[in-house]
């Protein structure tokens, strides 16, 4: 318990006083982690919404990899980020590897299939005569999916949410895409990892703190933003 109360005001006293390492750190977490969240919002809630418009043969497949995706191990990701990156890989005239742009690309990946599969469900959770509706009236399919997404939009805030949790509390693939290089593609889950492992606990649990902070503060501000539109 000692070590959770110094973690804390170890954390206040980083803060306080600008440490050039922490704040390094939780900038690059926000950029790395916030680029790869409007990726994976990008592609992912065009797909999620497109397959729950769609009537094919095999679609119940594609939703079910889908929802595989939401436990996709992060260290197969960086794995196969890290061999498309690599000098002799297919991406390897990039020179991504142990930049922050590869921390963007593997986190974008392990956020891709949660925004995706959140937004199917979203779309397939209204009412399926909203979408008739609008078809019998001539809405394009561009058209029907933007208006459904509209409808959906407070679950889909949800999505967006959980995405980016998923990108900002990854620390296996980008140890292994980043290397956790200081002041270059060192994040704060990774600074938690290398000052765990130095034994430097309270150092450890203030950038944990940090972190926890960090991400309450940005979903309290987009819960605030769902309920006001839930509201209005």
């Amino acid at each position: 318990m000692s070590i959770v109360v110094e973690g804390l005001r170890e954390g206040a006293r980083l803060l306080a006083r600008g440490d050039p390492d922490v704040l390094r750190a939780m900038w690059l977490s926000l950029w790395v982690s916030g680029a790869a969240t409007a990726i994976a919002c990008a592609l992912g809630i065009p797909l999620g919404g497109a397959l729950a418009l769609a009537r094919f043969r095999g679609r119940k497949v594609v939703a079910a990899l889908l929802n595989t995706g939401l436990g996709l191990p992060p260290v197969v990701v960086g794995l196969a980020v890290a061999m498309l990156l690599w000098r002799t890989g297919p991406l390897g005239f990039l020179h991504w590897l142990y930049t922050p742009s590869a921390v963007v690309a593997a986190q974008a990946v392990i956020a891709f299939p949660v925004v995706a599969a959140l937004t199917f469900a979203a779309i397939e959770g209204l009412p399926p005569s909203l979408d008739r509706d609008l078809e019998a009236l001539g809405a394009s399919r561009g058209q029907r999916l933007f208006i459904l997404a509209r409808e959906a939009r407070l679950p889909l805030l949800a999505a967006i949410m959980a995405g980016f949790g998923a990108a900002i509390s990854e620390v296996g693939a980008v140890l292994m895409v980043g290397g956790n290089i200081r002041g270059e593609t060192r994040v704060l889950t990774t600074a938690i990892v290398l000052e765990t492992r130095q034994g430097r606990f309270e150092v450890a649990v203030a950038l944990a703190f940090i972190l926890l902070a960090l991400t309450f503060a940005l979903n309290l501000a987009l819960t605030w933003v769902q309920h006001g539109r839930a509201k209005g």
